[in-house]
Order: C-alpha cells, then structure tokens, then sequence
C-alpha cells in the first residue's frame, strides 16, 4: 500500500508535517476519516452521513484483531472493554477514553458512538442499558447550544463512568463540569440559547402554552429574538414552569423614578406578574428583591436602593442561578437512575469517557472561555504527560538508549493559571472578595505580575483586555464581568423568597447544599433545619474555585486508569462536507503534538510492564507451574516466542505498542489449545461415566423388568381370582333374582302308581330341578352382535374384562328400565315411531345421518344411563341433545325449560318450536333402513310386548311369539295327550310306550268290556284316565305324565338346554329345541 494510504501513521517512511497532512488529506477525500498513531485514533468531522456505523459494522468489530481491519471508533471502544476484563497484555484494570479537539471537531458524536458500541458489546439487552444510550438527548437540550463554531456544542464538560461487573454493566454516574450560565441571558451574534427552551416553545400544545404562561417565541429577550405534552408528574411539570418564568424573567425591564426608585416599566408589568406565578412567589416581593438590597448590621435592618444596572444583574443573577439548579437536578436525578445496583462489597470495573468542550477562541472571549481552554489546557497536559513526559523519563530511569524527542510542553500555561497565590485564578478570587473591586483593577493586576511572562501578553487598550499564550495559539480575554461571574451570587432576599416558594421543585433546588465542585447534592433530611448555614458555607466557595476543585478530581480519576485517546480534527471552518482547509488542520496537528506523537510512537515503548506483572501474565507460554516472578523468567517467556524489537531495562520490560496484539495473540493460540484438551479429556471422562451409568441403567431396568414381569404374574392371578369370585358372585346374585318357577302340580292323594321298570334305575341320578331363568339374563332385542363385539374387544384389553362386565350391567340395568317404564310409552297404534331407534350408539346415529337432509332426527336410548338422546343433523355436524325423564314422568330437553308429558309430544312441539341456542327445528324423522317393520334387533318384540301389556287381543301364534320359548316349550309338554302332536312326536321312547299301550286298550274295548280282563287297579286308572280326559278343559294344569320325576326330568332338561343356549350365543333362535335324547345322538 502507498504511504499516503497507510492506516497507521508511525508506519510512514518521511515523517514531516507535509507527508501527515498529505496523508490525512487523501484519506479524508476517500471517506476514510479514521487514521491511527500507533494506539492513538485521529478522527476527521466529515459534516455528512457516512454507513460506517450499521449493525454489520458494528458486529465486524467485536472481539477484532486490529490488523485485520481499518481504523475505527468502535476499535477503540473494544479494546477499553477487553482490556477492562483483563483480555489484553494487562490484567483487568480501570479504562478512559480521552476525547479531545476543538468545537465542532466532532467530540459528542464520537462519546455516543463510544456509548453505543460499549453497550453492544456488553450484550445491551438490559433497561439499564437502554437508560444510559437515553441520557444523552436529555443531557444534549439542556447543556448544549448552537455557537458560531458548531451547531451542537457542548456548553458544559461530563465524563461518563460506566461501572461493570464482570461483562455486564451494573450502573453508571455522569460528573458535569462548568454549565456555561451566562449564557442562559446573553448570547453573541450568530449564537442562540440552551436548545431546550426552542424544543420546550417548538413542541408545547396550546393548551400547554397557556397552563404555563407561554407567548409566542419572538417575545422572549433571552432568545435574543430567534426561534428555531402534559405530564401527571409534579417534577416535570415544575421544572417546565421554571424554564418558562425564566423566559418571562429576561422581558422585566427597569426605569429611575423621582425618588431614586427603580420601577418596572409599564410594558413590563405583565411579564413581572407572569414570572411572579411561574415562580410561585408574590409580585411585590419579587420586584422587592430586584429594586433593593435589605441587610441587618448590629440588629438594624439597612435598605439600600440598587441603581438600574445592579436591578439588572440581579435579574440575571437570578435566571443563571436558576437554569443551573434545574440542570444539576437533571444530572442528579439521572445519576439516581443509573447508580449501581449491588452490593457496597462487590468490587467494580469502570470505563470513564470524556466528553468536554473543545478549545475556544471567539471575537468576544470571556470568563467561560478562560475556563474551557483552561479545562483543555488541562487534558493536552494529560495527553503530554502519558505519550512524552512520563514514557521517556522511564527510558532514563531504567538505562535505555533513547535519543530525547522534544515536545511542547504546557505545564508553565497551567502554572500561569493555577498557581497559589499569583496564578490567574487566585487573583481573580482575590478581587472578587472586595465587593468595591473592578474588572479594569483584576486585569491591570494582572498586567503587572504577569508582564513578563512568555505565556502572557499585555494588551494596550481602554477596556479590560489581556492575552494569554495557550497551546493551541493566542487568546484575547475581554475582563468585562469576570468579577461577577466568579462571584456569581443572588442577593439573600432572593433565595430567601424562592425557598418559600410555592412552586415545589423551586424551593428545592434553592435550599439545596452546593459541593466543592458547584453540583447539586442530595438533600439530607437532618440539614433541613441547617440550610443557612449550608448555603452561605457554599458561597464561599469561588466560581473559578469550584471548577479548579473539580478538574483536580477528574485528572485524579484520569491518572489511575489506563487511557485511550481520540484526536478529532475539524476540516474547515465553515461545517461543510469534502472539504479540506490546509492551514486550519495543519495548526491543529501543530498544537495538539501530533507530529511529535508519531515520532515517539515509531519509536518508542508505549507498553512497560514490570518483570512481576509481565511473568505473572505471560508465564503460560512456558507451559511451566510455580514459575518466579524474576527477570531470567521473563527472558525465557520471551526467548520461546518470535517477537523482536523490544528491551529490556533494570526493573521492566520495554514493548512496540503492537507487542501487546503478538502476545495476546499467542495466549489465544495457548487458550484454544486449552480447550481442545480439556474437551477431549472431558470427552473420555464423561463418555466413561455415561458408559458406566448406561450399564447401571440396564441393570436397573433388567431388574424393573422382572419385577414388572412377576408383578405382573402375581396381579395376572390375582385377577383372575377375583374374576372368579366376582363371576361366582355375579352366578348367586342372578341365581337369587330368578324369579320362583311356576308351582309343579302334584298328583292326587291316591294308591300309589307303580312306575315302569325302565324308569327306576335312572331316578335316583336326577339332578333337582332349577328354577326358571329371570327373563332379564335371557337374550333380549337389546342384545345386538355389535355391542357383544365391542365386548369382547374389551375383554381382550388389559383390565377390559372388567369394564366389559360394567358395561353390560349397565346396559342390562337400562333395557330392564326401558321395558318396564318406557315401551308402553312410546309405542303408538302397535309400532315404534319411525324416529325411534332403540338402543344404538352415538357413532351409528352419526353415520344414519350422514346422507340426511339439515333437521333429519332420531331419538336413541342411552346406553349408559337411563334417558333418551336426540341426535339433530346440522348445518355442519350432528349435535345430541340430552332427554332426561323428570320425577313427575315429563321429558324435559337438558337446557329447555318445557317438559312435556310424552316423546312423541317432544317431538312435534319442536317441529314448531326451534332447539335452544341455535333455533333448530325438528323436520325430518330418520326412518329404518328397510321395508320391514324394523330394521334394528334392539326393536324387535318390543312393540307386541308393550301392544300385550296394554290389553290389545292378539292370535294364538301371536301370543306365543310374545311370550318367552322355555314358557312355550312348558306349555306345549303340558298340553293334554293328542292335543299336541308335535310334543307326542318329540317325546321319549318311554313315554311313547305308555302311550301307546293305553292307546291300544281303549282302542280293543270300552271300559266296561274290558273289566273282567283286567285287575282292580287297573281298572281303577283306566276309569281316572277317562275322568281326566273328559274334564282336561275345565281343569286348570294339563294333565300330568304317569310318573312325576319324568316330567320333572323333562323339565329340567329344557330348562338346561334354553340357559345353556343363551349364554352361548349372543343372539336367541327362535325355533324350538330338539329334546335332549336327540341331541345326544346328534
């Protein structure tokens, strides 16, 4: 790369003024306004927007090598935060970025790049955060304001503490310095007020503007003419008032009356009450303290007049005083804001950045520009002492061969200043303690001490002016005012009189203690009663004293840290964009040393740890434990790295400024080394673990597996045992609700009947006869093959026999309800209404509806309680609606308040009447899927057996079909002999035997033929036949079978073949059974 394109100024092969200004010049002109010396960072104002400072810009440099990218602020910014942590050559120390140049040069921007890329890299996700990139705006309107030089300029000093824990920020303090007051009632031309009256009277509503007294922006005098929403927060609203009756204060004018007195003028008066409100105190009172001066001198109380001139300075005493309270209650409260958040304990890192005002040389230089050039005096001095003074008296000390670069030094400029007691500032306290003393004698005072000073010039003319020689050039002071504004005090009336204001903030900020710095402190409670003596032990303390006081604070602060320093330079003069004013940048590289700096950073050490401080930091390159903090130890860590060009003196080490980046870079080579160990070793170590706790995890649920497994066992047999029981349980109980079979007639009291032979020997084995099956176990309409298979599904699950066996319960328990109570009820002429279907579920409702017209309906049985369901198609699905059966026997719709006394009534009421809440009305009836009476098996029977109960007459096959087959089957086995063909057909051989004797002699002769053939006995039976043949009409049991325990037997064999045939399938045939005989031959 050309040398007028190096990044780094101390890489330059011809170092003289001409090749740095060409090469600042060209860099400019390609909108590279960032150059660096060595670690030093020259910044060029461009005056335009430039995309240096996006997001992705942003990101590129966190964590950066300084080589690998061009010169930027936020590099800066990130090598204060890593060397903060300790991540650089040098352990976690305090940091500062000194910003510095004259006005407009670009100083605030720069701190709010700073701020900003500080909070990026601290991971700025946090309110806090947020609040410290907020105060800026804030601190901006109030202590900022448009000069001559630079539109933004800063009229007041901060530096900026950012305190952290570890990487995160935990709080911070802002310390002002110096508010340019004055300017609060007078600016020069080309100049305007604090921005933030033009941004209060710009964004103010009008309802605003008259709750707080605010005319057009024109009529105020403190806003020399020019001119560029409500709170419920009592503070803001106080603080709005007051900068409003400052505005109004500046219009107050004064004119002598006849006696002396000084009067408001009558264009006046209104502003005098305005203010009066805005201030909260009384409009006498108030012109009282402006017109004269009440003092008490041995307990008399002396009134002295003031002329128009003091009434004015009072005037404006009294709206300096009272911007830079409400400003420093600003600083405050922000500081309270962003104060830290731990513990007292905990020991915090800090990041401080300077933002101060730029050095100054107006037309018109006052008091004010004494005292920032004095401030950047201050810091050019900070600036020498680190790069020069103290860099090559180390060189000295420690026997280092260094041929002596002369700078400009400042020090007797500051002596010349702040010397006790003949410095500039110890005179000018000292005339202003004389309250008879002039302008003209302070400065004829300094013309005789300081006349044959080289840094101070004597300035013939009839005003008040001297010359003083800075290092940036020549400054003419105009001595006007110096005295007042060191003194800047308010007569005691006056404070007196804002205390008792009624305006809260305002009697706040005016009882409040003054430190030795001029900022606001916090008010303790127990000095209320002492704030006299607070405020007048204030007083004495000097403008000038005060802001002395605090830049020997700032620099005590600046000294212990570890700076990092931003030059910024200003082009032209004129704030235009691309252009370059040769002279103007050339003085300020002459005065700020820039030149000087180069050469001493080429070839200088900017880096000079001690021999403990570098063994301790860098002893890991030698890869060695309990490594001593010597000299030889140091040459070894050296000798195991590449680095050149750097010396060794008697107590430490001399290091290039990029010394620090080769040995940072070496430590992050060790530290990924590092982590590739400790990632393999913690690799193996945890995949041994894990192995061994995988192995123990098998073991463990190996033996929960078995534990599972015999658990399971013994809950298999435990259940199964229960079953047992329970199916034992459930056989009682349905053996005890068996309904007592009809009574068996018994035969007559009469002479024993012999019994055949081939019945006797299989009597004794006859069980006893059972009692009927209740018809509530018998296969019943309800019982469809679908429910049985969803059954036995369930039995197949895990604890499904159970819920099997409750939910057949249930359903038993609902059939048994709806044939006992319901069928009459809802059986109509002898047939179910075609919107009844029995007992089917929810989905088989569903599908039936699913090629159905809106308003199709059915009315179900519920299967798990006992009531009824309506199923309803709809626009977009099927909705059930609940029927429940009130105790008064209504139907009721679960949300409907009308019952009605039956369903069919249900139904054609909401045929009429819409269901609530959708309105639906009933219009179709879901009818059966065939031709026949029913199409579903849950309805079959039933209807004839409710048509039955209710009396209607019905056929003989008829009533049979109604009635249960094992009654059907009785009957026709006690019907009379010949009257039941199919039964003499069916019945046994033995019985057909007898039959067929007793057949064949009553078929060979009459009963009294035969007589003489046969015995007594016989003859005797033979006429009971005959009498039981002719009355079996009358009789009420059919005739019984010669032998009793044969029909008993009978019966209990049909009895047994009807159980055995219910339990068996899930569905009753209706045909009769084959007698047992045959169906052991089968």
């Amino acid at each position: 790369m050309e040398g007028l394109f190096h990044e780094d100024l101390a890489a330059l092969s011809d170092l003289d003024e001409q090749s740095l200004l060409e090469s600042l010049s060209q860099r400019f002109k390609q909108d590279r306004i960032y150059t660096y010396i060595g670690d030093i960072l020259v910044a060029i104002n461009p005056f335009k927007y430039l995309p240096l400072y996006v997001k992705e810009v942003s990101e590129r440099y966190k964590y950066h090598e300084k080589s690998k990218l061009p010169p930027h602020i936020f590099a800066v910014a990130d090598r204060a935060y890593q060397s903060m942590l300790g991540r650089l050559a040098t352990g976690p120390r305090n940091q500062c970025i000194v910003i510095s140049g004259e006005s407009g040069a670009g100083k605030t921007e720069s701190t709010k790049l700073l701020l900003r890329q500080i909070m990026e890299l601290c991971r700025a996700n946090s309110q806090l955060e947020q609040q410290i990139l907020q105060v800026n705006p804030l601190l901006e309107a109030f202590g900022n304001a448009q000069t001559v030089m630079n539109d933004n300029s800063s009229r007041f000093g901060k530096y900026i503490q950012l305190r952290f824990h570890n990487s995160s920020v935990k709080g911070a303090k802002i310390n002002e310095y110096l508010l340019e007051k004055s300017r609060v009632v007078h600016q020069d031309e080309g100049e305007r007020n604090f921005h933030i009256f033009y941004c209060m009277l710009a964004g103010i509503s009008p309802d605003d503007k008259d709750m707080y007294g605010l005319l057009d922006p024109t009529q105020y005098r403190y806003l020399n003419g020019r001119y560029g929403s409500e709170d419920i927060e009592q503070e803001k609203v106080d603080m709005m008032t007051i900068l409003a009756g400052i505005l109004s204060l500046g219009n107050i004018m004064f004119e002598p009356t006849e006696t002396d007195a000084l009067r408001v003028t009558g264009k006046s008066m209104g502003w005098l009450k305005a203010t009066a409100g805005q201030f909260g105190v009384q409009e006498e009172e108030l012109l009282r303290s402006l017109t004269c001066t009440l003092s008490v001198t041995r307990g008399e109380a002396i009134r002295r007049l003031h002329n128009q001139q003091q009434a004015e300075d009072a005037r404006d005493s009294i709206a300096k005083v009272a911007y830079g309270r409400v400003f420093g209650w600003i600083v405050r409260k922000v500081n309270e804001l962003l104060a830290p958040n731990v513990d007292i304990d905990v020991e915090l890192n800090e990041i401080g950045i300077l933002d101060i005002f730029g050095f100054e040389n107006f037309a018109v230089n006052r008091f004010e520009q004494l005292c920032i050039n004095l401030a950047n005096e201050q810091l050019q001095y900070f600036f020498n002492h680190h790069i020069f003074l103290m860099e090559q008296n180390e060189y000295k000390e420690e026997g280092i061969e260094w041929e002596t670069i002369s700078f400009k030094d400042n020090k007797p400029i500051l002596d010349l200043i702040l010397t006790k007691p003949i410095g500039i500032l110890s005179l000018l306290d000292e005339q202003s303690a004389f309250p008879q003393a002039s302008d003209r004698d302070f400065v004829d005072k300094l013309n005789s001490k300081f006349k044959s000073s080289p840094h101070y010039e004597v300035v013939r003319s009839s005003s008040p002016l001297f010359t003083v020689v800075h290092y940036a050039g020549k400054v003419q002071y105009n001595g006007v005012g110096f005295l007042e504004m060191n003194r800047d005090t308010i007569p005691a009336s006056i404070r007196d009189l804002f205390i008792n204001s009624v305006t809260p903030l305002l009697s706040v900020l005016f009882a409040a203690t003054i430190s030795r710095t001029g900022t606001l402190m916090p008010r303790k409670a127990k000095l209320m009663q002492k704030a006299d003596d607070n405020f007048n032990s204030t007083r004495k303390q000097s403008v000038g004293a005060q802001f002395k006081h605090s830049l020997a604070v700032l620099m005590e602060k600046m000294f212990v840290a570890s700076p990092h320093f931003v030059r910024c330079i200003k082009p032209n003069g004129n704030k235009l964009p691309d252009q370059v004013d040769n002279k103007r940048v050339m003085d300020q590289l002459r005065y700020n040393g820039l030149l000087e700096t180069i050469r001493i950073r080429r070839d200088g050490f900017s880096w000079r740890p001690s021999f403990k401080e570098f063994a301790q930091r860098y002893n890991i390159l030698l890869i060695k434990p309990d490594l001593p903090l010597t000299k030889e130890s140091c040459m070894s860590i050296l000798n195991t790295t590449e680095i050149h060009g750097w010396k060794c003196g008697s107590s430490r080490l001399f290091f290039k400024y990029w010394h620090q980046e080769e040995l940072a870079r070496l430590l992050e080579r060790l530290g990924k080394a590092a982590l590739v160990i400790q990632k393999n070793y913690r690799s193996l170590r945890y995949r041994r673990k894990y192995l061994s706790l995988l192995l123990e995890v098998r073991r463990q649920r190996q033996a929960q597996r078995e534990r599972e497994e015999e658990e399971a066992r013994e809950e298999e047999r435990r259940r199964k045992q229960e079953l047992e029981e329970e199916m034992r349980r459930l056989d009682m109980e349905q053996e005890n609700k068996r309904p007592v079979s009809p009574p068996v007639p018994l035969p007559r009291r009469k002479k024993p009947q012999p019994r055949p032979r081939s019945i006797l020997p299989t009597a004794a084995h006859l069980a006893p006869v059972p009692r009927p099956r209740n018809k509530q176990f018998e296969a019943t309409p309800f019982d469809n093959l679908e429910v049985h298979c969803e059954l036995a599904e369930l039995v197949g699950q895990a604890g499904g026999e159970e819920r099997a066996r409750e939910r057949s319960k249930k359903r038993r328990n609902n059939i048994r309800w709806f044939k006992e109570t319901q069928a009459r009820k809802v059986v109509r002429n002898g047939a179910f209404p075609c919107w009844f279907h029995g007992m089917i579920t929810r989905r088989q409702a569903e599908d039936l509806m699913t090629d159905k017209p809106v308003g199709c309906f059915l009315i179900r049985v519920g299967q798990s309680r006992e009531g009824y369901t309506l199923t309803y198609k709809g626009a977009n699905r099927c909705r059930h609606y609940m029927i429940e059966m009130q105790s008064n026997g209504k139907y009721v719709i679960l949300g409907e308040d009308k019952a009605h006394p039956s369903l069919p009534d249900l139904v054609q009421h909401y045929s009429r009447v819409g269901i609530k809440p959708f309105n639906e009305l009933l219009t179709t009836s879901c009818g059966q899927t065939c031709d026949q009476n029913t199409d579903y098996e849950d309805l079959k029977g039933l209807d004839h057996l409710a048509v039955a109960d209710c009396g209607s007459t019905k056929s003989g096959e008829e009533g049979e079909s109604s009635l249960d087959p094992a009654h059907l089957e009785l009957q026709r086995l006690f019907l009379p002999q010949g009257q039941n063909p199919d039964l003499e057909a069916q019945s046994p051989p033995v019985l057909r035997r007898i039959s067929d004797r007793r057949h064949r002699a009553e078929a060979g002769g009459g009963g009294e033929a035969r007589g003489g053939r046969l015995r007594d006995g016989e003859r005797g039976r033979a006429g009971e036949d005959e009498e039981g043949e002719r009355d079996h009409k009358s009789r009420p049991f059919p005739r019984l079978y010669p032998s009793i325990r044969l029909a008993m037997r009978e019966i209990q064999q049909i009895q047994q073949h009807f159980s055995d045939g219910q339990e068996q399938s899930p569905t009753v045939s209706h045909s009769p059974p084959k007698p047992f005989w045959r169906r052991k031959e089968s």
